[in-house]
């Protein structure tokens, strides 16, 4: 089975979903890492040369599709972005056999792990304040706002918070687990 990750940016889709495919042992595909290593460039390099976001995502997609289509992929973890279950991605993820599920937790928790990168990809230190997280936690709201509908296109949704990565992906392959019983019950 197909699982695809989605949820808000620094939500933990790559760690969890990493731990999840082990626990599972299958491959686990970060679709950011899949399109910087298709396009041979840093994520930040290929939206400056896209007009818009959504042209970004469009091309994106085109990895996704080509991901999809390789063997390897039909039973993995595929950690999707943000938008994932929108546009150009939800086009393919929808007529794609899999569970999809999303990923929840307090902003507060996401500040906590929020991670910075530059054009290159390559990590920033850098140390927030009182007033950088707090602001950051409202910005995390209203990505969550802005998400929660397309969200909702979701098989299930798991809430994390409090939870660490490997708690985490326990706790998404046991609501796998009860979605896959349910899901054979009510067929037979």
């Amino acid at each position: 089975m197909r699982i695809f990750l989605a949820g808000v940016t620094c939500i933990g889709k790559t760690t969890i979903g990493a731990h999840l495919a082990a626990l599972r042992g299958i491959p686990f595909f970060d679709l950011d890492h899949e399109v910087e290593r298709f396009f041979q460039r840093p994520i930040g390099r290929i939206q400056a040369e896209c007009l818009t976001m959504a042209s970004y995502r469009q091309k994106a997609a085109k990895v996704l599709k080509n991901l999809l289509a390789q063997e390897q992929s039909r039973e993995s973890v595929i950690a999707l972005p943000p938008s994932g279950l929108m546009g150009s991605y939800w086009k393919i993820v929808k007529t794609t056999r899999g569970g999809v599920v999303v990923l929840t937790d307090t902003p507060e928790n996401i500040v906590e792990r929020i991670a910075f990168y530059d054009k290159d990809s390559r990590p920033v230190e850098r140390v927030l304040t009182s007033r950088e997280k707090r602001l950051y936690a409202t910005e995390v709201r209203k990505d969550m706002s802005y998400f929660r509908r397309s969200y909702g296109n979701a098989h299930l949704t798991v809430d994390i918070a409090g939870l660490g990565p490997n708690q985490a992906a326990a706790k998404v392959n046991d609501t796998l687990l009860h979605f896959d019983e349910a899901k054979t019950a009510g067929a037979g």
